[in-house]
C-alpha cells in the first residue's frame, strides 16, 4: 500500500477540528478550494467517502469521525515529540498550564502581584484542557480539576483548592428568596447547567428535594461561560466556592444554600521533575510555587 498523503491528512484533521472547510482554510492559511482538493485526494486514496454531502454542508460520516479522532491524537503526539526535541525553556521562564476556570477566576487577577515581586521571571500561561494529558516535558506547573490526584512518572501533585460547589445567583435575579430553595422555585427562577444536568440532579437529591422530570435551562461546556451567565442574571448555577469567592464577597453573586456538590473533586497543583541542567528554571519555578502558596493562604 502506498504511503498515505500526509498533507491531505493534516487538512482533513483541520476540517474535522474546526467544523468546516472554510474555517480549516483560514487556520491553514490556504484557499477553500485547496482544502476541497486535498479532501478529494484523501477520499480517492482511501477509496471511500469521509463526508455526507447530501445536506447544505458536508457532514462527517462515522468512518470520518473515527479517522479524525485518531489523527488528532497522532498529530498531537508528533507536535509533543518535536517540542521535546527542541531547546528547553530558557532560564527565568516558567510555563504554567491552567484550566480556564483557574486561569480566569483565580490566577490572572493575582498575577500583577507576582510580577511586582519577581519582574525577572517571565510567565507563559497556556491552557490545560480538561481530560487532556499535559506534556510535562514543556510545562513546569499545571492547575487541573479532577476527582483523584493526577499521577505519572516524574510529576508531583497535591490538592490546591476544593471543588465544593453551591447554588448561586445574581442579586437582581433572585430578589426575595426562600430560606432554602425548593425545586419548584429553582426551576421557576431558571437553572444553568455545567456540561450536563447531573449537577443539579445530585444537588436536589442531597437537598431532600424531588427531582422534576424535566430540568430546563441552558447547558454550558465551560465554567467561565456558566459563571458569566450567572453574573448576567440568566439563572441559578452551581459554582465552585474557590472560584467565585470575590464574586460573593463583593456582592455580585449570592449563595443560596449550604448544600453542596462536587466535594470529591479538587483543583490540583502539579509540577514536573527537572534535571540538574535546568537549575535556572527550577529556581524560577520554585519562586512561582512559593508565591502560589502565599496567595492561597491569603484567600
Amino acid at each position: 500500500m502506498p504511503q498515505p498523503p500526509l498533507n491531505a491528512l493534516r487538512v482533513f484533521e483541520a476540517v474535522a477540528r474546526t467544523g468546516s472547510f472554510r474555517a480549516a482554510a483560514e487556520s491553514l492559511c490556504v484557499t477553500q478550494s485547496a482544502v476541497s482538493h486535498q479532501i478529494k485526494h484523501l477520499e480517492d486514496w482511501l477509496g471511500l467517502p469521509l463526508f455526507d454531502r447530501g445536506g447544505r454542508a458536508p457532514r462527517l460520516l462515522p468512518r470520518g469521525t473515527a479517522l479524525a479522532r485518531d489523527l488528532t491524537t497522532a498529530f498531537d503526539g508528533i507536535d509533543a515529540a518535536c517540542r521535546r526535541a527542541g531547546p528547553a525553556s530558557p532560564d527565568g521562564v516558567v510555563v504554567v498550564a491552567a484550566i480556564p476556570s483557574v486561569a480566569v477566576c483565580w490566577l490572572i487577577p493575582r498575577l500583577p502581584r507576582f510580577r511586582a515581586l519577581h519582574p525577572e521571571i517571565q510567565l507563559r500561561v497556556i491552557y490545560a484542557h480538561h481530560g487532556h494529558e499535559i506534556d510535562f516535558a514543556t510545562t513546569d506547573v499545571a492547575f487541573t480539576f479532577a476527582d483523584a490526584r493526577p499521577q505519572g512518572d516524574g510529576i508531583l501533585s497535591k490538592p490546591f483548592l476544593s471543588g465544593r460547589s453551591v447554588p448561586v445567583g445574581s442579586p437582581a435575579l433572585i430578589g426575595t428568596r426562600p430560606a432554602e430553595p425548593s425545586a419548584e422555585w429553582l426551576v421557576k427562577t431558571g437553572l444553568l447547567h455545567d456540561t450536563d444536568l447531573s449537577g443539579w440532579k445530585t444537588w436536589l437529591v442531597r437537598a431532600g428535594q424531588a427531582v422534576p422530570d424535566r430540568l430546563p435551562g441552558a447547558i454550558f461546556e465551560d465554567f467561565n461561560l456558566l459563571r458569566a451567565a450567572a453574573l448576567a442574571g440568566q439563572g441559578v448555577a452551581l459554582c465552585s466556592l474557590a472560584m467565585i469567592g470575590p464574586d460573593l464577597a463583593e456582592g455580585r453573586l449570592v449563595q443560596l444554600s449550604e448544600v453542596s456538590v462536587l466535594e470529591e473533586f479538587d483543583y490540583y497543583l502539579t509540577q514536573s521533575s527537572l534535571t540538574p541542567r535546568d537549575s535556572g528554571r527550577r529556581k524560577a519555578r520554585q519562586a512561582f510555587l512559593s508565591w502560589i502558596e502565599q496567595e492561597r493562604g491569603a484567600g
